[in-house]
């Protein structure tokens, strides 16, 4: 699982002009997901993603967690982190896994970061065309790939 994780203020996704799910101090959190990735990479991902220390204590350092601040996360769904774009210019999504089976993975990494963020977890709609804004927060923006967790 590859994640892009943006410290914000406030962010929202809508579908066809209507929003969906929005939120205020938290993180968004864009998915993509692969064939290879297997339930521990959710558990392992989700308890770095609510245990990141991302979010200023009083001093103003980066001191603090998502927990720690009561702050909000939104999830999307997002198959072109797995892009390659090593041969042209029009790149491959062949490492993507398939919806059969992104899909459950997808709601095990919700279902997951709720109970580890001890709240429901806004989101986006699986493969639907979206339209993402936020108000990213420092910018701190920070990439974990669970095949880089060893």
């Amino acid at each position: 699982m590859r994640t892009v994780i943006q410290r914000v203020t406030h962010a929202s996704v809508s579908i066809d002009s209507e929003v969906k799910s929005e939120i205020n101090k938290g993180l968004l959190v864009l998915v993509g997901i692969e064939d290879a990735d297997q339930i521990e990479d959710i558990v392992w991902l989700s308890n770095k993603i609510t245990q990141l220390r991302i979010f200023d204590d009083e001093n103003g350092v980066m001191n603090l967690s998502i927990n720690e601040i009561g702050g909000e996360i939104l999830a999307i769904s997002q198959f072109t982190l797995h892009a390659k774009t090593k041969k042209g210019n029009r790149p491959s999504y062949i490492q993507a896994a398939k919806p059969e089976i992104s899909i459950p993975l997808y709601e095990k990494f919700i279902e997951q970061l709720s109970h580890d963020l001890g709240k429901k977890i806004k989101t986006g709609e699986f493969g639907a065309l979206m339209k993402v804004s936020l108000e990213n927060d420092g910018p701190v923006t920070i990439i974990i790939d669970t095949k880089n967790k060893g």
